[in-house]
């Protein structure tokens, strides 16, 4: 071989083929040529897409049993949860109760362009997208995770099902369980019932759930009466009630106005609103918050008083009105309510002194008026403060009325055409015996010799100046000539309740150791007042629940009295006020009927008086706030004894005189029985001290009225003068007055 020249083997010049040499038989085992090499490309792919196959296969199995064993559950305790709302009559709010300040309302209460704000600021696509957004779940999982802020990416049907049907943790079983009720929602509900849902379970702020209690509790009105920029407000608050609350919160004042033009703009751009309403609308700061409307004050005794009236007269059962979601306009007028309330403050409450007088820590007061004309109760004052005294004084039954019951007495008489003892007609002129201690005639039970007042004796005595001066022992004897049973009757068709404890059919029936309420009074009162026409007192105007109508009783009237009989009783009544014991309501200013009374051991006295307009009764009441037990008032407001004249009239006057503010006086059209359209001369007042700051016209001191009250010893459909007793109860006691 020739020596290298510096060129490697390969390039060497390969030798020629030999002559004669053939190639290599094939079964002599030439080796193949090497095989391709697989693509590992796609082997990837094949694995990828086998695993996404099973990862969707995993998925809609995991659907499927998800869709499968999800059921939509009962609403939560709380989402049903809701206050009853209590409204005076002119639809301002009176009063709230329960925890959850949640009134629900139908969704064509709200206005259209507030159902488009929240819209606006929750879900823009609601009325055409499903009922849950997958892209957006996971853009709003993507945006918390990369720290931009947590995100729901929840539709608004997501968020109802999170209020109404789950609750507010953030877990992946609530979310897992959210996300298959909405979709099960949303092939079972319409669009509407999702949205009237969501809107009445979303918070708002300021313990306000729902679109109708945010509206009371940012400005003060109803839905209905809300507009666009009041609503897209409201709508702005969704995302952070109480941060965007600008009143609580004024730092956020820019964030949450910038909220409620970013829900503007959206309407704009959804082609809810045009640019210029957009352009004109302005800012709508709401009123400051308010503590919540519950039941400190005269609002307890109001909302008792209510309730009672709705469950004792078979409206709504009590279980259910405990429920909630009532909402009730009551016949109250506020105007009137604070009036009254004044009036009690003025004359009593602000002149306590318990460390001064002790009697003073006894002093309750109580006090109803009624509308003469519909039996409607237009204001109540129960006591000092319901969260501090929780019996109302204007219902309770357990405090004699005295002898503001006498006129019921009288009534009776002219309503039967009875007759004295002597077979004389019993008119306001009628004469009696009016000596301390006199013996009724005709009374077949035991003995019955009343006290008067201070043992005062009268002598002979017309009908009309013993009403004026309260004389025990007439009206006693009056009520055996006409019969206890009738006056029982009488008594309760006027409107006193069948069940009113201690009226009993005896002689003491006359001096009033009935136990009746000052609700009760003024009702009977109003009978009188409206010429003996009575209708049930009633509470309630209208009521609704959940936004439908519920049906309540109307008060049907009725003549329970023959007018002569009425208004010949008003016409004896107007002299007590003119020239008898009444005569501190001459301060209202105008026409007034009226009787005083006191109790027994001067535990309550009472002023009972209407005008054509109004009937009112007021009551002070003595009690043990420790004990309970009843006491006199002995001494209370510095002065020796409190009489119906004194504290009880002056309450009435002032009241009356602010209530009717405005209103033109207007007399009363009597048609009284042949002959009483004058009554004789009153005699000159016995020498008794007058109450110590009393009226400008002193008023004599009322009398306390002591009685044992036997079984009731007539048939009340047969009593009459001289009918004897079926079986005669015990002798009754005497009585003061």
């Amino acid at each position: 071989m020739p020596p290298s020249s510096g060129t490697s083997d390969s390039d060497a010049p390969r030798p020629a083929r030999t002559p004669g040499w053939e190639p290599r038989d094939p079964t002599l085992g030439t080796p193949p040529p090497p095989a391709p090499k697989r693509r590992r490309p796609r082997r990837v792919l094949r694995t990828l897409f086998g695993l996404l196959l099973l990862g969707t296969l995993l998925l809609a199995g995991a659907f499927a049993a998800g869709y499968l064993l999800v059921e939509i559950p009962p609403a939560n305790a709380a989402a049903l949860a809701q206050s009853n709302v209590y409204l005076y009559r002119d639809g301002s709010p009176l009063a709230r109760d329960g925890e959850v300040n949640r009134e629900n309302v139908r969704l064509d209460r709200v206005p259209l362009t507030v159902r488009q704000a929240v819209l606006a600021a929750e879900d823009r696509d609601f009325h055409s997208s499903r009922a849950v957004d997958p892209k957006a779940m996971v853009r709003a999982a993507w945006n918390t995770v990369t720290g931009k802020g947590r995100q729901s990416g929840s539709t608004i049907t997501q968020q109802y099902v999170k209020n109404y049907y789950l609750g507010q943790e953030q877990t992946l079983t609530r979310k897992a369980k959210e996300f298959f009720i909405a979709i099960k929602l949303g092939r079972e509900k319409s669009k509407e019932e999702i949205l009237q849902g969501y809107l009445n379970t979303s918070y708002f702020g300021r313990n306000a759930y729902g679109i109708q209690a945010a509206a009371r509790a940012y400005y003060g009105k109803d839905v209905e009466e809300l507009d666009t920029a009041e609503g897209a407000y409201l709508a702005s608050l969704l995302k952070a009630p109480s941060a965007y609350d600008v009143t609580t919160h004024p730092e956020n004042r820019a964030k949450a106005v910038a909220r409620w033009h970013y829900v503007l703009d959206g309407m704009v751009t959804e082609r809810r609103l045009t640019p210029a309403a957009r352009a004109a609308a302005r800012f709508p700061t709401p009123q400051t918050a308010r503590p919540a409307t519950g039941l400190s004050g005269q609002r307890g005794y109001l909302v008792q008083a209510v309730e009672e009236y709705l469950t004792d007269h078979g409206v709504v059962d009590e279980k259910t009105l405990a429920g909630g979601g009532f909402r009730i306009t009551t016949t109250l007028e506020p105007a009137k309510q604070d009036a009254l309330v004044q009036a009690v403050e003025e004359r009593v409450m602000t002149r306590l002194d318990p460390a001064g007088a002790p009697a003073d820590r006894f002093v309750r007061v109580g006090a109803a008026a009624v509308d003469p004309a519909n039996g409607k109760v237009l204001a109540m004052y129960g006591g000092v403060d319901y969260t501090q005294q929780y019996v109302n004084n204007a219902t309770r039954r357990d405090y004699q009325v005295g002898s503001t019951f006498k006129p019921f007495v009288f009534t009776a008489a002219v309503q039967r055409g009875a007759q004295t003892q002597h077979g004389e007609p019993i008119t306001p002129y009628t004469v009696y015996d009016g000596n301390n201690r006199r013996p009724v005639e005709g009374w077949n039970g035991n003995p019955y010799d009343p006290a008067n007042e201070d043992d005062e004796s009268y002598g002979e005595i017309a009908v009309g100046t013993a009403t004026d001066l309260s004389v025990n022992a007439v009206y006693a004897q009056m009520a055996v000539d006409v019969g206890p049973g009738h006056v029982r009757r009488t008594a309760i068709a006027l409107g006193l309740p069948h069940a009113t404890p201690d009226l009993t059919a005896s002689p003491s029936i006359a001096l009033g150791p009935a136990t009746a309420s000052v609700l009760d009074m003024a009702t009977a009162y109003a009978t009188l007042a409206a010429h003996g026409r009575h209708g049930t007192y009633t509470l309630v105007e209208s009521l609704s629940r959940d936004g439908q109508e519920l049906e309540v009783p109307a008060a049907e009237a009725r003549q329970a009295v023959s007018r002569e009989a009425a208004d010949t009783t008003t016409s004896i009544l107007r002299s007590v006020v003119e020239t008898g014991t009444g005569t501190a309501a001459q301060a209202a200013g105008r026409p007034a009927a009226g009787k005083t009374g006191t109790a027994e051991d001067d535990k309550a006295a009472w002023f009972a008086g209407y005008t054509p307009e109004l009937a009112t009764v007021v009551a002070m009441m003595g009690q043990d706030p420790e004990s309970g037990r009843q006491e006199p008032l002995y001494g209370a407001l510095g002065q020796p004894r409190i009489n119906g004249g004194g504290e009880p009239a002056e309450i009435w006057a002032r009241f009356t005189r602010e209530a009717l503010a405005g209103t033109a006086p207007r007399d009363f059209e009597l048609q009284v029985m042949p002959g009483a359209e004058r009554l004789p001369p009153l005699p000159p007042m016995p020498d008794v001290p007058a109450a110590p700051d009393a009226s400008d016209v002193p008023a004599a001191p009322e009398a306390s009225e002591v009685s044992e009250t036997p079984e009731e010893s007539y048939e009340l459909g047969e009593a009459g003068p001289g009918a004897a007793p079926r079986s005669p109860g015990p002798a009754p006691s005497a009585v003061r007055q």
